[in-house]
């Protein structure tokens, strides 16, 4: 998307190269400002975590970045990955992470992400995009609602979709069986 004004911000949405210092530098900061935001995890991210999420994003096959500046200072990130809608038999595209930071809030930057991967995916013949969101969070539902997000619901009877995750223990805390059942 090209620079423009949204609500008093000069907005520019690009594509993240994932090979830019520039670019990962921007996304790392941004996730690590939006993972110390009381709806997240309310801390920064973990030292290790920064040093790897750049590559990792670099390295997993379906990364898609977009980048918000206004002039020369990031300002919103979008982190998205590339599915696959068996029902469909058509990929889609999921917004993982949407942040902006606090002082460019209420302005359209948002809009503007959601906008650039909603193009994107339409480019790319995605059927839909998919996303989570807090209950709690009234200020996103209202941009996603907005912006044609809703409830996925596949048959009125049936009800809503729900969003479930099941952590998993990361590599060197997996239980080891040669250990006697002891986390290793």
């Amino acid at each position: 998307m090209d620079g423009e004004q949204v609500k008093g911000v000069s907005v520019e949405v690009i594509e993240a190269d994932l090979g830019d210092r520039e670019h990962t530098s921007a996304i790392v900061d941004l996730i690590d400002a939006y993972s110390q935001d009381p709806l997240a995890d309310g801390a920064p991210l973990a030292a290790d975590v920064r040093d790897r999420l750049a590559s990792g994003l670099r390295d997993h096959p379906t990364t898609l970045v977009f980048l918000a500046y206004d002039g020369a200072r990031p300002i919103g990130v979008a982190v998205c990955f590339f599915g696959y809608s068996t029902f469909a038999a058509a990929p889609l595209i999921n917004i993982h992470d949407l942040y902006v930071v606090p002082d460019a809030r209420g302005r359209g930057v948002s809009r503007a992400l959601l906008d650039a991967v909603s193009d994107r995916a339409i480019t790319d013949g995605c059927c839909k995009l998919t996303l989570e969101v807090l209950e709690s969070n009234v200020r996103a539902r209202f941009v996603y609602e907005a912006a044609g997000f809703a409830q996925a619901t596949y048959l009125p009877e049936a009800g809503g979709a729900l969003f479930m995750a099941k952590p998993l223990a990361p590599p060197d805390k997996r239980f080891d069986r040669t250990m006697q059942g002891t986390l290793t």
